[in-house]
């Protein structure tokens, strides 16, 4: 089977305005307040020109960040539909356009993951007693690299999720606080970026991911459940900064099935509130997204002016330069 390959986006690709101010911010103070006051504050927006769908880069950050080596993103946030699968293959995609090579870490234990309905792994000529899982990674059976394959996407690996990685989150000789950035650590794979893919749950596997992680991505979908999750994700994400991971910094937090209304407004406000250092990013909605997992590849691969696969571009390229790019 032949590998898709995946290159620039067309010139004619939708793109969104990068801004470093942004008339949300006046809606923090806001947020949590009578229904009165926070209608109030959003009267003072201009509707058609705050609300749109715009890219928001904190003043003091410099866009893209110089690659040094081998960077770990994880994607996390314990609401089930956030949109974590789609920002990790989208993002994947986007970079492996940008030359990099990408491997996609699948701890998820849901039956519907990312390696079992989306990114396949290809077992060519592996016989099924011999194919690894993350679970053997994590139960120290296997190297990380053991249970890394290629997908049908050149330059895009995978390390899939198994049937079982679920027994991990409760077996103590399992998944041990620090044990899975170790094995990224010693894996010898020429890959140029690690993405975890966290599973819907604040438990031992998503802090696996934190820990193992250079940087965090979080994925919101505009919806009043997803909101009312960001305080305990805030307070999982700063404990391990403070304790395991001092060095782990927030990159991106992305509006996903993002429309254009007051509520996307909050949730944006919401966002800059609690991650005043990340970059905020909409991810317009997008029917094709459903699509691209039957068919086993990015969107990118299968409609490169779809508005996701444009937006996911340039949060790609505003958070890391096109490889071997000139500093």
């Amino acid at each position: 089977m032949s590998l898709t390959v995946l290159g620039p986006l067309p010139e004619t690709a939708d793109r969104l305005d990068v801004v470093s101010e942004w008339p949300i911010d006046d809606l923090i103070d806001v947020l949590g307040r009578e229904k009165e006051v926070v209608e109030a504050a959003l009267a003072k927006l201009d509707y058609s020109r705050d609300l749109r769908a715009q890219l928001f880069v904190p003043p003091e950050l410099t866009v893209p960040a110089t690659f040094t080596g081998h960077r770990v993103y994880v994607c996390v946030n314990q609401k089930g539909g956030a949109g974590k699968t789609t920002t990790a293959v989208e993002l994947a995609a986007a970079w492996v356009a940008m030359g990099y090579t990408v491997r996609v870490i699948d701890a998820d234990p849901q039956e519907a993951s990312l390696s079992g309905e989306w990114l396949l792994p290809r077992f060519d000529g592996i016989a099924e007693n011999e194919r690894h899982t993350l679970t053997d990674v994590l139960f120290d059976r296997q190297p990380l690299d053991e249970a890394t394959y290629e997908t049908s996407v050149q330059g895009l690996y995978i390390v899939p999720s198994g049937d079982d990685l679920g027994t991990a989150e409760y077996d103590p000789r399992a998944a041990r606080d620090g044990s899975l950035r170790t094995a990224i650590r010693k894996s010898k794979a020429p890959v140029d970026i690690t993405i975890i893919d966290a599973p819907p749950a604040l438990g031992k596997l998503s802090i696996n991911g934190l820990i193992a992680a250079d940087q965090v991505i979080v994925p919101l979908k505009v919806g009043a459940l997803d909101r009312k999750a960001l305080k305990d994700l805030h307070k999982t994400i700063r404990r391990v900064q403070e304790d395991e991971n001092p060095q782990l910094v927030v990159a991106a937090a992305v509006m996903t099935s993002w429309d254009k209304s007051n509520y996307a407004g909050l949730v944006g406000a919401a966002l800059r509130r609690d991650f005043p250092e990340a970059i905020i990013a909409p991810a317009r909605r997008n029917v094709q997204v459903a699509a691209a997992a039957d068919f086993g590849l990015p969107v990118r691969a299968l409609n490169p002016k779809a508005t996701t696969t444009g937006d996911y571009d340039q949060l790609a390229r505003l958070l890391l330069p096109v490889k071997g790019a000139a500093a």
